[in-house]
């Protein structure tokens, strides 16, 4: 089915989106562009391990690691911060572990979006001690809101403060199945 209408799919969900900030073309190409840079950064590397952070990440990780052009390895964690809510809680719970070891690899944390950073502040100390070879964070969407003690490696784009749904996003687990950004109007 070929979506041509944020509006009636947002609108069907009891929604009104503000407008699209990402299509699904432009966040193609920019994945796109990630994979390659991820499959440079790592080229020679028989260890690589990307570790998708769900739900929200899950389109974006699938998408990514096609265009990854080097051996991998996928697993995954799920950390909860926002429940139902439009604004972090602040209180970050891991969920679900991933299986794999981290020991003595090279891992790449797949993030759907950086805003508050309290969940990536909350995970990074925990699989560095871990032992990987390297951990380095790739994340769609960046706000920008605070100054980090990190910063992701590789960044998609730089995003408003606006809630965003859309590509994996959700708002009470609506909207991950749409192929572009929308930010949602105000209720």
């Amino acid at each position: 089915m070929k979506v041509t209408s944020p509006d009636s799919l947002v609108a069907r969900a009891g929604h009104r989106i503000d407008r699209v900030v990402y299509t699904a073309e432009q966040i193609d190409a920019r994945v796109r562009e990630m994979g390659a840079e991820i499959s440079e950064a790592y080229e020679g590397t028989d260890d690589l391990l990307v570790l998708g952070l769900l739900k929200g990440s899950f389109i974006f990780l699938a998408d990514l690691v096609r265009y990854i052009q080097i051996p991998l390895h996928v697993d995954f964690l799920v950390a909860s911060s926002y429940g139902n809510a439009k604004v972090s809680s602040g209180k970050v719970s891991l969920v679900y572990d991933a299986s794999a070891s981290l020991k003595g690899r090279s891992v790449v944390l797949v993030e759907d979006i950086v805003d508050s950073g309290n969940t990536i502040a909350r995970l990074l100390p925990e699989l560095e001690a871990r032992g990987p070879k390297s951990l380095e964070v790739c994340a769609l969407l960046h706000k920008r809101l605070t100054k980090l003690p990190w910063e992701p490696r590789w960044v998609g784009f730089d995003c408003p403060e606006d809630f965003l749904v859309g590509y994996g996003l959700d708002y009470s687990e609506n909207f991950r199945h749409l192929p572009f950004i929308v930010s949602l109007a105000e209720d």
